[in-house]
């Protein structure tokens, strides 16, 4: 097993909570963010959560997986669902790094010169 899942969410709820207390008007501004996001009733909350995991998968953010799938499960997102997320964020980072490793030989033949 690679995290205790449900260890690991309520320890980032609560160190989120911690770092309200400490510096509440970032954590209102991160939240009002989220608010923002859902404000416009255009994606419904399953897409919005199996976006977010697709992003908290291609940026390598553990916290993000457990709060994402977390909620997904809550908004009634089914495995095949999450499974088909996790299938596209894969191929979205495959091409990301297929792209990227254009943009290094692009570097390394400019830099030869």
């Amino acid at each position: 097993m690679f995290n205790n899942w449900s260890e690991l969410l309520p320890t980032i709820q609560k160190a989120f909570g911690a770092l309200g207390k400490s510096n509440p008007k970032m954590v209102k501004a991160y939240m009002a963010l989220g608010e923002a996001s859902a404000e416009n009733d255009v994606l419904d909350a399953k897409t919005r959560e199996l976006i977010s995991i697709a992003v908290a998968v291609t940026t390598h953010c553990d916290g993000c997986i457990a709060v994402h799938a977390d909620a997904a499960i809550k908004a009634g997102a089914s495995r095949e669902e999450v499974a088909a997320t996790l299938a596209t964020a894969v191929s979205l980072n495959a091409g990301a790094a297929y792209i990227y490793s254009l943009r290094t030989l692009e570097a390394y033949d400019s830099l030869k010169k």
